[in-house]
């Protein structure tokens, strides 16, 4: 591997400062867009980092959500032609988080039915689930993620003259300082009322020398795009809340009560301090005012909606953490794809998928 021209992750970042490399990104958005550079990365990652022989082993490889069939077909001629492996599940990475909301105390009984908010660095969907099926109808995705949170923060920083207003500062102020606020007013208020939460930040430069950054307001209102979008950006204005309602809504009937009560969070940008709890609080308000409307209307009493949304510490790694959850069950390599399919039915056997069982 160490005689090949390209280099991958943290060694590509590397070469990519010199004038021989180009730098290159085989997924966008969660979808692969170069299947050869792809193939090089799942080569790069068998054999010299897991250091495996594939025809031993049963692959569980993850999709986002909407992934086009023609995709799985792709992977599926990957893994079975190029590194003759023993067997594939690809699963979709929504019910993985949700399998990986077990571990959590709040969750009593073990479903895979929930709705799942997964939020990345470059885009966040919500992701209505019904006893392990997604329901693709009703996803919905917003255009707000990390990367626009650590964006809004460097602006911040830029308008208020800071020394240091680089895209890495920025992000280690969103992980260190950042957090969700219940009242955006009465936020401001208790800053300007105690001077002593404003923080310092300490950049240490190449040379060593260090550099000082205040880190005020952009505490909590960068999270706050999430609820009130408006703040950092006139394209986009629905609240997380609003949309996560729209989403249950437009799902079946019957399994609307379910997704209500197992909100699951996923990935590193809900990380943020009482993001679930601020969620909680105005979902149930929309739900709420809601069921009062419609106890109005027809003069009879509701049983009411329980709605929960689920933190848990796995949920920053909730997709490979529920991935490993599954993948060492006894049934798994009966889901599983084997290489004795493939050449009897072609690539197309993994546009159908048998579910995990739930214990």
């Amino acid at each position: 591997m160490e005689d090949l021209d390209f280099f991958i992750g943290d060694e590509a970042l590397q070469a990519a400062k010199g004038p021989s490399y180009a730098l290159n990104y085989p997924i966008r958005h969660g979808q692969i867009e170069n299947w050869d550079q792809m193939e090089r990365f799942w080569e790069n990652s068998i054999f010299k980092y897991l250091k495996c022989e594939p025809e031993d082993h049963y692959f569980l490889l993850t999709e986002p959500p909407l992934n086009p069939p023609e995709n799985r077909e792709n992977t599926a001629e990957i893994m079975f032609e190029s590194f003759n492996c023993a067997g594939l599940y690809i699963a979709v990475q929504a019910v993985l988080a949700l399998a990986a909301s077990w571990t959590s105390s709040k969750v009593v009984d073990r479903s895979l039915t929930g709705t799942v908010i997964d939020s990345g660095d470059g885009v966040t969907h919500v992701i209505p689930v019904a006893e392990g099926y997604v329901i693709g109808s009703a996803i919905k995705n917003i255009p707000i993620a990390g990367r626009d949170i650590t964006s809004f923060i460097q602006t911040l920083l830029r308008e208020r003259g800071e020394k240091d207003t680089s895209l890495k500062t920025a992000e280690q102020i969103k992980q260190q300082f950042c957090y969700v606020c219940p009242d955006i007013v009465k936020e401001f208020n208790k800053f300007d009322s105690h001077p002593d939460m404003f923080a310092k930040y300490i950049v240490e430069t190449v040379n060593r020398s260090k550099i000082e950054v205040d880190v005020g307001y952009e505490r909590f209102l960068a999270p706050e795009i999430f609820f009130n979008p408006e703040i950092a950006s006139s394209d986009f204005l629905t609240p997380l809340p609003t949309i996560v309602d729209q989403v249950i809504q437009s799902s079946p009937i019957d399994v609307r009560k379910n997704l209500y009560k197992n909100i699951v969070l996923s990935g590193g940008s809900t990380m943020f301090k009482d993001f679930g709890r601020r969620l909680q609080r105005d979902l149930k308000s929309l739900v709420n005012e809601r069921v009062a409307q419609s106890e109005r209307l027809s003069g009879s009493k509701s049983s009411g909606v329980t709605v929960q949304v689920i933190s848990h510490k796995r949920q920053k790694n909730a997709v490979w953490f529920g991935g490993s959850l599954l993948a060492q069950t006894a049934e798994f390599k009966s889901y599983c794809h084997t290489k004795r399919d493939y050449e009897e039915y072609g690539p197309n056997i993994v546009r159908n998928f048998s579910l995990f069982s739930v214990p």
